[in-house]
């Protein structure tokens, strides 16, 4: 058996992901990181798994939501993303958001203290050196020019790219309290405990149609060669939302249900824009939702428009960034290899999902397939029960139908995974209301996902076992 190590390419959070799971099996890995040799549009640190836009890894409840079934999973097979994000969580809701700044730190931290992982501060600029029999890239959104124009001359494939927006990062100390409250919608609680982990600024009609008015007039940022720009649906800027209508931003992140106006309780706003706790100090708040390609001017004149934020200071303003990925229900096979050149897997959002935590959570199953095979035990994915190998299937195997090009970026669901027949009656035999029944499906799916990735967990510890003390037996 070689004890070659496994490259990583990448230090993100797929890439910080895929390592600490290599590392964590007994296999030594390099991990490539080029900041801060190079640096790029989005990052501001060099720190490993830093991120760019938002700092919510989405819902925390496995029984209720695909992400959160996401998490728990990740949990269970010891993702080094889920640990330090626990340990650096700041309130939001039912949301699981973390210190961005005390979360890149420890994931660096540990990472930097396995006695297994090697950090290399490089750019590796084109293909990875022949001699490296075993490599991840995982350099997600941001990929160098010259590592990107590699892959696409490698796989001949176009290439397929679209634009994440960031959204603006607002001082706590500069928003009026007496303007806004605190309150979670529907006053639900997160792992953090806290049912009021949202600022909320109200808007009347007036004031709605005057900030969408702003928003559509406001000079924006442009690109060459895009005239139609295939933004990802989860992550549209808010102008662009406002130019596919009016009434769009009132039923999107603007909403005003399930809030009740602490200042005046008898009056319903037309629309509420939402801040959320964007550090541990809690003196950071970004606005949910708000990502933009407005003009940096722009964005400070039109968002002092917003109740509450008239005198806001802003720690960071919109941007856009570009993000590319690759086609790879054709390009990769089930264990997440280059078809062209097996020695290469991805790992990350350059492999077509979408979010942190999905972006985590294939560098973990890359992690895990590099180091099942340098350790002679080739492992399979997870059944397409549980929301990582749904992930797995969906980069793999999805969209193959619609041609090229018909790839698109996406977040877990619970479309993702097999149906399953939702309980038509409680224990005692009474009729669900169709609410019911779909919160009874969601959790169903939750516990047969949860017990098939345990299964399936247990038989690959099981085959290590066997392998180990097969090599053993024969003196190696």
């Amino acid at each position: 058996m070689t004890t070659n190590p496994v490259h990583v390419v990448g230090g993100g959070l797929a890439g910080s992901e895929a390592a600490w799971q290599i590392a964590q099996a007994g296999v030594p890995v390099i991990l490539h990181e080029m900041r801060p040799v190079r640096g790029t549009d989005a990052h501001q640190t060099d720190g490993l798994a830093e991120l760019v836009c938002s700092n919510s890894f989405r819902a925390d409840d496995w029984t209720g939501n695909a992400v959160g079934l996401l998490h728990a999973e990740m949990r269970a097979l010891s993702s080094i993303i889920m640990a330090c994000g626990d340990a650096c969580q700041v309130p939001a809701g039912g949301a699981l958001a973390v210190d961005r700044d005390g979360f890149s730190q420890a994931v660096t931290a540990r990472l930097e203290a396995h006695p297994l992982v090697t950090i290399a501060r490089e750019e590796i600029a084109g293909l990875p050196p022949p001699d490296w029999d075993s490599v991840i890239l995982a350099t997600g959104p941001l990929t160098s020019p010259a590592l990107a124009q590699a892959i696409l001359t490698l796989t001949g494939e176009d290439e397929l790219s679209f634009f994440d927006a960031i959204a603006p990062i607002v001082h706590l100390e500069s928003v009026d309290f007496g303007v806004v409250w605190r309150q979670s919608r529907y006053d639900k609680e997160g792992p953090g405990g806290d049912a009021a982990a949202y600022i909320n600024c109200p808007m009347d009609k007036a004031q709605y149609d005057a900030f969408i008015d702003a928003l559509l007039a406001g000079p924006k940022s442009e690109f060459k060669d895009w005239e139609h720009v295939p933004y990802f649906d989860g992550c549209l800027p808010i102008e662009v939302m406002a130019e596919r209508g009016r009434e769009t931003l009132r039923h999107g992140p603007m909403k005003p249900v399930g809030l009740t106006n602490a200042h005046k309780p008898t009056e319903k706003a037309h629309a509420i824009v939402q801040l959320r706790q964007d550090n541990a100090l809690g003196t950071l708040w970004n606005m949910v939702g708000f990502q933009t390609k407005l003009k940096h001017g722009a964005q400070t004149e039109i968002f002092r428009m917003i109740p509450g934020l008239e005198k806001a200071m802003f720690a960071r303003l919109g941007g856009l960034h570009r993000n590319t990925f690759i086609n790879s229900p054709r390009l990769l096979d089930a264990s997440l290899r280059l078809k062209v050149q097996p020695r290469l897997r991805f790992a990350g959002q350059v492999t077509g999902v979408e979010g942190y935590v999905e972006s985590a959570g294939v560098g973990l199953m890359a992690g895990r397939f590099a180091a099942a095979e340098r350790l002679g035990r080739p492992l399979s994915p997870p059944p397409a029960t549980t929301a990582l190998g749904a992930l797995i299937g969906h980069i793999t195997g999805g969209h193959l139908e619609g041609g090229k090009g018909s790839f698109q970026p996406m977040n877990i669901n619970y479309g993702l995974l097999p149906p399953l027949e939702a309980p038509k009656h409680d224990a005692e035999g009474r009729r669900l209301p169709n609410k019911e029944r779909g919160r009874a499906k969601k959790r169903l799916m939750g516990e047969r996902a949860l017990a098939d990735l345990k299964a399936w967990s247990d038989a690959a510890q099981g085959d290590g076992e066997q392998q180990a003390q097969a090599l053993t037996e024969l003196g190696v």
